[in-house]
């Protein structure tokens, strides 16, 4: 491999801000020791001039929130013929709406909880008390409230009884005027990343997640010592193959690229069901990706390397 000029793009104005600088700092000091020229810059009215002047080889966007995923970052970057790392812009917003992932995801045969998008104006406009009772009979208790398009589980609550729903959904529209509302499964929370080889789409060892808590959420996830994680998770042969059956096929379905992470949880009789995929998995010394990759045996930096050369021969 050559050493690159590489600029990691990290920060941006969401609410996962602070996460993302620290998932771009942990991969910019990763690349440093491969040899790289590494600069890490925030997305703002300074960064397209950069770019221009300095002509980085390739970019890593660590971008986390509606920027950084939806890919409006990556069409911007591709515009500018910059080789980058990950999913082209238009699949990217597959993943990035919650609903037409599971969609698609359902459509391909795999498990994913029961679920209906709900918007703001549809609840304020029919009322409350009677989408209350449409919901609660059509889904059942317990309940998940997320927002449609969101990370680390901002905005997400769990719904017991039907006297809690108006409240988690307040909590939800916070981040956005459409949620899902989904059953709730209970059982073992994994995180199944992928990353691209020669052959394909692989599966790294599947991450089990045990928090504290009904959801796994902001807090659990970034404050360490909080959450305690199994790599690999502590599944069935069986379960743990499905797993990882599910997480390239998501992979694939949705048309991701270079690396992606799905969430998922296993129930009682060993069934993966299908919670999201991630296109900008996380890079902290809480989050999931980094601690499949070294059960793996890679390294962070070697890995990011690899696929940062993928990513120029594509352009060329």
């Amino acid at each position: 491999m050559t050493d690159r000029r590489i600029v990691v793009l990290a920060g941006g104005l969401t609410h996962e801000r602070e996460v993302s600088l620290r998932s771009g700092s942990r991969v910019a000091e990763a690349l440093r020791r491969q040899g790289h020229e590494v600069h890490v810059r925030d997305v703002g009215a300074e960064l397209l001039p950069w770019l221009r002047t300095n002509k980085p080889d390739a970019a890593v966007i660590t971008l986390h929130g509606g920027r950084g995923e939806n890919g409006a970052v990556q069409s911007v970057v591709g515009m500018m013929g910059i080789p980058y790392l990950g999913t082209p812009a238009s699949n990217c917003r597959l993943a990035w709406d919650k609903a037409t992932a599971k969609t698609l995801i359902d459509r391909a045969g795999y498990h994913t909880p029961s679920w209906i998008t709900l918007s703001h104006d549809t609840f304020r406009d029919l009322g409350a008390a009677g989408m209350i009772e449409l919901v609660v009979g059509s889904l059942g208790i317990p309940l998940v409230v997320k927002p449609h398009q969101g990370g680390s589980a901002l905005g997400v609550g769990v719904v017991r009884t039907p006297e809690q729903l108006p409240e988690v959904l307040v909590g939800a529209f916070a981040y956005g005027s459409v949620v899902i509302v989904e059953q709730y499964i209970a059982g073992t929370e994994i995180a199944v990343s992928v990353v691209d080889g020669d052959a394909g789409p692989i599966a790294l060892p599947a991450v089990e997640i045990e928090y504290p808590g009904d959801i796994f959420d902001y807090e659990a996830r970034y404050t360490a010592g909080l959450t305690t994680y199994y790599t690999p998770a502590r599944l069935s042969e069986v379960s743990a193959t499905a797993a990882a059956e599910l997480a390239v096929a998501a992979h694939m379905t949705l048309g991701l690229r270079d690396l992606s992470r799905t969430d998922a949880i296993v129930d009682a009789d060993g069934t993966v069901h299908f919670l999201e995929v991630n296109v900008s998995p996380g890079l902290t010394e809480t989050s999931m990706m980094p601690m499949a990759i070294a059960e793996a045996g890679e390294d962070l930096g070697v890995l990011y390397s690899r696929l940062i050369e993928t990513a120029i021969r594509r352009c060329k």
